[in-house]
């Protein structure tokens, strides 16, 4: 079975800001970049640079106090089916088990029975857990609980998925493991990925451009982009390479330049 998937969908942000109640700066302000169907971005820079905020915006969690945020020419004023996000906590129902966690989604949607079943059947077999289909959660490991999480929301056919340190919590090994998973599951369904992650090697492995981020409140200067950096290399990448050795040098460069100064957005 095929990865289930919505038509990928676009993200434009133009101007995107958020300021929060008497806070004296913006959270993060003048977010400009236009994210194009079936793209890789991630995000990276220090602890409170205003990454996971930016991402909750896109999923509609918080809302812009500045700016346009569109996904697939629609302003995003709430949370929405069509945007799946997946965080660092695994987030599954233990009483159920890896199928009825993965079911969860369409039958709230008050799908019909078949289709609850084949888009369980195509998620679990998306991510190879089949064969645990009727586990529970505390039986399977770190991985592979996670593994679930994503199988759980390709099940609603998302056009968006949205990830915030999904594999922070992970051994090195099992780290490995999943970003390829994600590639994999990435490339078959062809969806968009907005990925936050604090590692700069996982950012340049994953993504299609990398958006290094700044500031934040606790530096006195509001979060905002430094540069959006174009990861041209391969699809299939060697992290021991010259090439993408000396991207990510130029990324670790740009999150350690400081907080005084902005270099600017670059394509």
């Amino acid at each position: 079975m095929s990865t289930p998937v919505k038509q990928a969908a676009d993200i434009v942000m133009s101007g995107v800001g958020k300021t929060y109640p008497g806070a004296p700066i913006a959270a993060v302000e003048g977010v400009d970049i236009t994210i194009a169907a079936g793209e890789v971005v991630c995000i990276v820079g220090a602890s409170g640079c205003g990454k996971s905020t930016l991402l909750r915006m896109v999923a509609g969690f918080e809302p812009i106090t500045a700016g346009s945020l569109t996904v697939a020419d629609k302003a995003v004023t709430a949370p929405g089916p069509d945007r799946a996000v997946v965080f660092q906590d695994y987030g599954l129902f233990p009483w159920l088990t890896v199928r009825e966690n993965i079911e969860y989604g369409p039958r709230q949607a008050r799908m019909p029975r078949p289709v609850v079943k084949e888009r369980a059947s195509a998620a679990l077999d998306s991510v190879g857990l089949s064969r645990v289909a009727q586990s529970f959660p505390h039986q399977l490991s770190g991985g592979m609980q996670q593994r679930v999480a994503i199988a759980r929301l390709l099940a609603n056919t998302p056009s968006v998925m949205l990830m915030d340190e999904p594999f922070g919590a992970l051994d090195a090994l099992t780290r490995t493991e999943m970003q390829h998973e994600l590639q994999r599951i990435q490339r078959e369904a062809g969806i968009t990925v907005l990925f936050v992650t604090h590692s700069i090697e996982e950012a340049v492995y994953l993504g299609n451009r990398v958006m290094v981020m700044a500031g934040g409140t606790a530096h006195g200067i509001s979060g905002h982009v430094r540069e959006i950096v174009t990861v041209d290399l391969p699809a299939e990448r060697d992290v021991n390479s010259p090439e993408f050795n000396a991207i990510e040098r130029r990324i670790d460069a740009l999150v350690h330049a400081g907080n005084s100064h902005r270099v600017g957005a670059a394509a």
